[in-house]
This record gives C-alpha cells, structure tokens and sequence, in this order.
C-alpha cells in the first residue's frame, strides 16, 4: 500500500519537535510494511518575508527535500499570510503550492489514498488532490481551532472544514473528546473513528530505586503557553511550598509565556523550588520521566496528550484536567488524577493527596504503567491501517 502523508506540522530545520507524532506515525507504518512519501509545505518566505522575524527567516532555511529516518520528505512552498490572516482559503494556497510536486511524484509512487493530518490547510489540500487523482481521503484532527474554537471561526472557515470533514472518506480523531467536538459543530460523527494516538518506547527511562535524597520531584512537560496552566500550577506549588519544604518543580518546554513565567516565579519566592529547563528531548527526558515522583500538566484544549502516556510508562501518576482528551486512558484516582481547569484549589488537592500517599502514589503509577504499555505507535499504526483498507474497499 502507497500513501501520501500531508501534514505542515512535520519535524524540520524549523523546529525538531513540531509535529513529532506525524513522524512517529509514519515510522510505524512504515514498519508495518507500508511505502509512505510526507509532503509537508513549507511558507513561502521571498525577500523581504524572510527578513520580518527569525521565525520566516527559519522558514526560509528548511531544505526542500530531506530523509528523516528513512521517511523521504518535501518541503514545497505556499503562500501563508502572518497571523492566520483570510486562513479560510489556505486550504486552496496550499493546494496551489504542492499541486506540481504531487503530480511528479505520482508518475514514480501511484499512492494509493491521501492522508492528511488536520482540516485547514491540510485537509482541504488533500481534498483538491483526492479530486485529481481519483483516491480516497483520510484527514486526522488533533485539536486544531477548527474544532476546539469553531464557534468563534469565520463563516467562510466553517464552511472549508465543514466541506472538507463531509467528503472526506474518513475522519479520524486522537481521542473520543476530540471525536465529540467535532459531533458538536459539524454533525459529522458516522464517518469519525477514534484512532488514539501512542508514545515511543524510547521515552521509558530505566527503572531505578528511589534516591536516597528525600527531594521530591515534580515534573511539567508541554510547549509554555497559556492552556498548558503552568501559571495555575506555580500558584499551587506557592501553597504547598511550606508543607513540602523538599519539593522541587522542573518545567522542561519553552514558548511565548516563558519570561511570564519566570516573573510569577520571582514574585511567588519559588527560584530556589523550580527549575526551567527549556526544550530537552530524547533520553535526557526519558531520564527526566523515570527522575520524577508526580508528572502534572493542568492542561485545557488537550486533544490527547502524548506525554501523560509517556510518564505512565514510566509508572508514574499524573494530574491532568476532566474533560480533555485524556480521560480516554487516565481515570480518576486510578491511574492519575483529573483536576478541573483553571483551578488552584483542585490542584492543590491532587498534589497535596499524592504527596502525603506516597504509596498510593506508586500504587497508581503501577497501575497507570500498564495502561500506558496498550497504547504504543505500533497499535496505533494497525488501526489506521485498518481506516485504510476501509476507505480503500
């Protein structure tokens, strides 16, 4: 089986993280015996776009073609307007921008189906080339704002999704919370599978016994915006602070809230209890995951949340929110801990329960370990395997 994978979020020059799970997907199918090519488009940044910032001037450097892992990947250009401007129609520029390149390839890799991971501009792309060449369409949502935030969307922007998600031969959600948004606004469910997403084994650490040290470790780990809550967990953690004198936090992630951040940090007396340790990837976090005591990340608009799974594996508990996408595989009290969103005073609550259980505590990470082992890329690659040969029959 050929499939052509389309997806902006891709790893890259531009950022090794973004996009990441595009990439273990495709590893896994590939190791299931598929042949996968990924497109995944690139702005187009001529002078003097390439000089308005870092971020066009770090688009401008991504190669057009590179092999990751094996996996061939191009990087054709298209025009994309600062902040999202007319996004309605970026389905269409994309479209424009790959629609020679695809041509090309077809002539030496005759894919058998399209997948496309998101509505806009992904899914819509991939829509106008199911059209050309006659093949079925497979569009993955993660949580984009043409699901989460569709009520606020532009009426032409609705509708491209809404067109997109009808014709779509199939839909696949990370996760039932995401599947049952997506019911919500575009009355779409028939046609919507839930696929959840898995976690590389490479993030489980080594088992070791607990440090003789009595510090307690708590561990966030997510991009430093403000859906992730870190501001609500540094309130909580300011609470807690003289209980729990030999606790200390560790932040791994960077992002536009960073120096916010470190100001609430100042302000609160916590330098000396927590630690930002900006981008860490690979086996520097999976030691981190196997380090830590209590994973906590009080996050809202999460559509999975690969690194919950991640600490699980690691036999850890972990504190996440009610109502995300989560709660297909954390349930409350038994493998983790749901909080509500936005909540201090319920977060408080989890940590100062985990905290004062320690035994409770290894209990659910027990627990939660061998939930998290059911959800590896290898299971998830043989259910969309099985979303292609349904669209394919």
């Amino acid at each position: 089986m050929k499939v052509l994978v389309i997806s902006h979020m891709y790893p890259s020059t531009f950022s090794e993280v973004s996009g990441i799970f595009v990439h273990e997907q495709v590893k896994a199918l590939v190791g299931k015996g598929l042949e996968v090519r990924v497109i995944s488009p690139v702005p187009w940044t001529p002078f003097p776009i390439n000089h308005l910032s870092p971020k066009w001037k770090a688009y401008s450097r991504v190669p057009l073609y590179a092999v990751q892992e094996g996996i061939p990947v191009f990087h054709p250009r298209y025009i994309a307007l600062p902040r999202a401007l007319f996004f309605a129609s970026s389905g269409d520029r994309m479209y424009r921008g790959i629609r020679n390149l695809v041509s090309e390839l077809y002539r030496g890799f005759p894919f058998d189906l399209i997948h496309a991971h998101e509505v806009l501009p992904d899914g819509y792309a991939g829509l106008l080339l199911s059209k050309k060449f006659n093949c079925p369409l497979v569009v993955t949502l993660h949580g984009s704002p043409d699901i989460y935030k569709a009520a606020q969307l532009s009426t032409n922007r609705r509708r491209k999704v809404l067109q997109t998600l009808r014709e779509a031969d199939a839909v696949i959600a990370v996760s039932s919370h995401l599947k049952r948004a997506a019911e919500e606004w575009y009355l779409c469910g028939s046609k919507i599978r839930v696929v959840n997403n898995g976690f590389s084994l490479s993030k489980v650490g080594p088992r070791k016994p607990p440090l003789s040290s009595k510090m307690i470790f708590l561990l966030t780990v997510g991009n430093l915006v403000e859906r992730k809550g870190h501001r609500y967990l540094l309130l909580a953690l300011s609470q807690l602070a003289k209980k729990y004198r030999e606790v200390k936090l560790l932040i791994v992630g960077d992002g536009p809230e960073r120096s916010r951040l470190a100001e609430l940090i100042n302000r609160l007396d916590l330098q000396n209890r927590v630690d930002l340790l900006g981008v860490i990837r690979g086996e520097k976090l999976a030691e981190l995951y196997a380090l830590c005591d209590v994973f906590v990340l009080p996050s809202w608009e999460e559509a999975f949340g690969i690194v919950y799974l991640e600490a699980m594996a690691n036999g850890k508990p972990v504190i996440g929110c009610f109502g995300e996408g989560i709660e297909d595989f954390v349930e409350h009290k038994r493998t983790g801990w749901l909080v509500k969103p936005r909540d201090v005073d319920s977060l408080v609550e989890a940590l100062d329960y985990l905290l004062s259980n320690p035994q409770e505590a290894r209990a659910i990470g027990e627990r939660a370990r061998q939930v998290a082992l059911q959800y590896t890329w290898e299971r998830n690659a043989e259910r969309t395997i099985e979303v292609y040969k349904e669209v394919l029959r």
